[in-house]
């Protein structure tokens, strides 16, 4: 391959439909659109179930899942059992142990973040009326 032929291949590359799907937006608009959620820009208020439901569910599911492997991890410490079940025990208990974790961790993680979330959403609403009430006289 000769270094001239090189500069003709990256332009096929460059025309690809590919390379077409990283050019950036053409209007600011588009961009703030397809960057935020669309439950930012809706106005109606929502309860507290309904923002933290998910990381209600999946702390319950983790904190269950974390003391369903409490229980396996002990019972293969403490029962007497055959070789295989032994092996299989061992296995699963630490599994569901960190698997549990995790989901617990995740859903405490995500609190503080929606919070921030709902404090930012806040200000924007804020913002935005401030804006159309010096705009509008």
């Amino acid at each position: 391959v000769t270094m001239e032929a090189l500069p003709k291949a990256l332009e096929v590359d460059e025309k690809s439909p590919e390379s077409k799907d990283l050019l950036p937006s053409q209007t600011a608009s588009s961009l703030c659109i397809s960057s935020r959620s669309e439950s930012v820009w809706t106005a109606s208020p929502r309860s507290n179930w309904e923002i933290y439901r998910k990381p209600i569910v999946i702390m319950s599911v983790g904190g269950a899942i974390l003391l369903f492997g409490v229980v396996i991890t002990c019972l293969a410490y403490t029962l007497r059992l055959g070789d295989n079940s032994l092996k299989v025990l061992k296995m699963i208990g630490p599994a569901f142990l960190s698997l549990g974790l995790m989901m617990l961790v995740c859903g405490l993680v995500w609190v503080p973040i929606i919070k921030k979330k709902q404090k930012q959403r806040q200000k924007s609403v804020f913002f935005q009326s401030l804006k159309s009430f010096f705009l509008n006289r």
